[in-house]
C-alpha cells in the first residue's frame, strides 16, 4: 500500500520551523505516514531539525515542493533571474537530501500565474531553454540521490505545460532522475482522460499529489479514484500519495491558489476525511 502524506499548506503558510513543530505531531496523530514539505523561502525550515522531528513521530519526508513564486523563472527571463532560480532549486535539492526526501517537485519552469502566448517555434525554444537551465540542478540531484518531478499546471496558472504529454516533451533529453509530479487537481481540468494520462506518464512518475476536484478532500468530489489508483498501480509507481490543499486563512496563499471559500467544515476535517477515504480505497 502507498504511504499517505499531507502538505502542511492545508493548515499554514509559510511552512516554517514553528509551524512544523506544531503540525507534525498533529499530522502523526491523525494517522498519516508522511509529510510533503514546501520551501517558500530558503531557510524557512531546518532540514536536520525537521528530519529528526519527523522521525520522532514516526513520519517520513515524502518530498519537497519547489515554490515558483513571482521572480522564479527558468524560461523567457533575464539571465540573472534564471541564475537565481537555479540557485533556489539547488537549495531545494540539498534540503531534500538532508531531510531524507527522495523528490523535489513543482512547476520549476516558471512562476505560477505567469502566462503568455507561444508559437510552436517559440514553445520549442522555451522548452530547450528549460532543459539547459535545469541540467545543472538535475546533475546535482542525481549525485545526491534525489529525483525531480516537473508539475504541469492548469491553463490559468501557466502556459508552459498543462498536460502530461507536454511535460514529457519538456523533459525529453534530461537525465532519468527528472520526471513528472502528478497533480490530480490540474489533470482534472486539463486532461481529456486523466486516467489514460497517468498511463502515459508511466515510468516518468516521481511523485503524486492528490486533492478533490474542488481542491478539497479526495473522495468528496466527482473524480474516479478507484480507477485512478488502478492505473497508477499498473505504472509501477511505489512512492507516496500526498494530499495537497490550502488554507483560506492566509491571504497570500489563498489568493495564489484561488481559495475563496472553505473547502471542508475545518482544515482538520479536510485532511482526515481525505486520509480516511484514501485508506478505504487503497486497502
Amino acid at each position: 500500500m502507498y504511504a499517505i502524506g499531507v502538505n502542511p499548506w492545508v493548515w499554514a503558510s509559510p511552512v516554517d520551523d514553528k509551524a512544523l513543530a506544531e503540525l507534525i505531531p498533529r499530522i502523526a496523530a491523525f494517522g498519516f505516514d508522511a509529510v510533503e514539505l514546501p520551501i517558500e523561502q530558503p531557510g524557512d525550515w531546518d532540514p536536520i531539525r525537521t528530519r529528526d522531528l519527523l522521525a520522532a513521530h514516526g513520519l517520513v519526508a515524502a518530498g519537497v515542493c519547489a515554490v515558483t513564486s513571482p521572480g522564479r523563472e527558468l524560461v523567457d527571463a533575464a539571465p540573472a533571474v534564471v541564475e537565481s532560480t537555479v540557485a533556489y532549486l539547488m537549495g531545494c535539492v540539498a534540503s531534500a537530501a538532508a531531510v531524507g526526501a527522495g523528490c523535489v517537485g513543482g512547476p520549476a519552469y516558471a512562476s505560477v500565474g505567469r502566462t503568455w502566448r507561444m508559437s510552436p517555434a517559440a514553445r520549442a525554444a522555451c522548452y530547450a531553454d528549460f532543459r539547459r537551465a535545469l541540467a545543472p540542478v538535475a546533475e546535482q540531484a542525481g549525485e545526491l540521490g534525489v529525483s525531480i518531478g516537473v508539475e504541469a499546471l492548469n491553463r490559468y496558472e501557466t502556459s508552459v505545460v498543462n498536460t502530461i504529454e507536454q511535460t514529457i516533451e519538456l523533459i525529453d533529453g534530461l537525465p532519468p532522475n527528472v520526471g513528472i509530479m502528478i497533480d490530480t487537481y490540474h489533470m482534472n481540468i486539463e486532461e481529456a482522460d486523466p486516467y489514460a494520462a497517468v498511463a502515459v506518464a508511466g515510468r516518468h512518475i516521481k511523485h503524486v499529489q492528490v486533492s478533490g476536484t474542488n481542491r478539497g478532500a479526495p473522495g468528496a468530489d466527482h473524480f474516479d479514484w478507484p480507477r485512478f489508483f488502478a492505473v497508477l498501480r499498473d505504472t509501477g509507481y511505489q512512492g507516496a500519495i500526498c494530499i495537497e490543499s490550502f488554507t483560506a486563512e492566509n491571504e497570500a496563499i489563498a489568493t495564489a491558489a484561488a481559495i475563496w471559500r472553505p473547502l471542508a467544515p475545518s482544515q482538520d476535517r479536510l485532511a482526515t476525511d481525505g486520509l480516511r477515504y484514501l485508506r478505504e480505497i487503497l486497502e
